[in-house]
């Protein structure tokens, strides 16, 4: 009996030794996976893995990272444009209809790299913070808003210089009648365009490096000097400014604002609690820009 006793404890010691069967199985953790989502269209713009990208080895260089992720959706890279946009301000045609524009997106850094930062942990997906500032005016002030000449200045130019005078009566054109709404920001070269022969421009001599050449659209600088010297006398905000190389004559030194399509712009926001529209004057010698708006925000400007 003692010798069955035994004999079965041995049998019972030799179970628990036995190797884990197939039974038992091993736990596989699911790699943690951030989606970044366009939430206009809900389509998955970009996927990142927190392991690879060192999450819980080196935190900080993980967070510089996305960091410089959010950077290259919101501005874009050289290869492809960020969500970023420039407002497209409206306008009033010929017959003063409504052309309308488009608004300002501002796809907020901060935000999303606060949204991805909490989402590293478990995965999932994470909707960019996209904002929209739609221009800032009423309907009703449209048929008041040239009542009022509130600031002007006028620039001039040699006649004689007709592929010049061309280019800025073309810029000239592409700024009048523009609707600058009360927070609005307005962008030369987004609202003039690119500055090519496709688009009528002319050679003409401009000033590079601090030398006078000649290049299509050369002239339309005193079109943006002369938009400044005019704003300048009401309420804004200058976001970007830049001088020539060189005296140019037909401002007084340091009052220029040089543009470059693609490059340096002449940009501003409208800070004064109203809106108002732009106004351009072509003549034979010279350009005058004014800045209107309606009597009743006449004090305000």
């Amino acid at each position: 009996m003692l010798e069955k006793k035994v004999t079965e404890l041995e049998q019972q010691l030799a179970e628990t030794k036995k190797p884990v069967n197939s039974e038992v199985q091993e736990t596989t953790l699911e790699p943690v996976i951030v989606n970044i989502v366009d939430p206009n269209t809900s389509e998955i713009i970009h996927t990142l893995s927190p392991q690879d990208l060192g999450y819980e080895e080196n935190f900080e260089s993980y967070k510089k990272n996305i960091e410089q992720l959010a950077k290259e959706l919101a501005r874009g890279t050289e290869e492809k444009s960020g969500y970023d946009k420039r407002m497209v301000l409206d306008r009033l045609s010929g017959n003063g209809q409504i052309i309308k524009g488009s608004p300002m997106v501002i796809l907020k850094e901060s935000e999303l790299i606060e949204k991805i930062l909490a989402a590293s942990v478990n995965g999932g997906n994470v909707e960019m913070p996209l904002y929209f500032l739609e221009s800032g005016y009423d309907l009703e002030d449209i048929p008041s808003l040239e009542d009022v000449v509130v600031a002007s200045y006028t620039t001039y130019f040699n006649s004689a210089d007709t592929g010049r005078n061309r280019n800025i009566e073309l810029s000239a054109e592409a700024i009048n009648n523009v609707i600058v709404g009360d927070g609005d920001y307005f962008s030369f070269n987004t609202v003039v365009g690119p500055r090519d022969e496709a688009n009528g421009y002319q050679p003409a001599p401009e000033i590079i490096n601090r030398k006078l050449v000649m290049g299509i659209g050369g002239g339309i600088c005193q079109t943006s000097s002369t938009l400044f010297n005019a704003v300048d006398q009401v309420p804004i905000r200058v976001v970007e400014r830049h001088h020539h190389s060189l005296d140019i004559g037909y401002v007084p030194k340091g009052r220029d604002a040089t543009v470059s399509y693609g490059g340096l712009d002449f940009r501003f926001q409208n800070i004064s609690g109203a809106p108002f529209i732009i106004k351009t004057i072509y003549g034979k010698d010279f350009l005058t820009v004014e800045v209107r708006t309606s009597a009743k925000y006449q004090e305000a400007m």
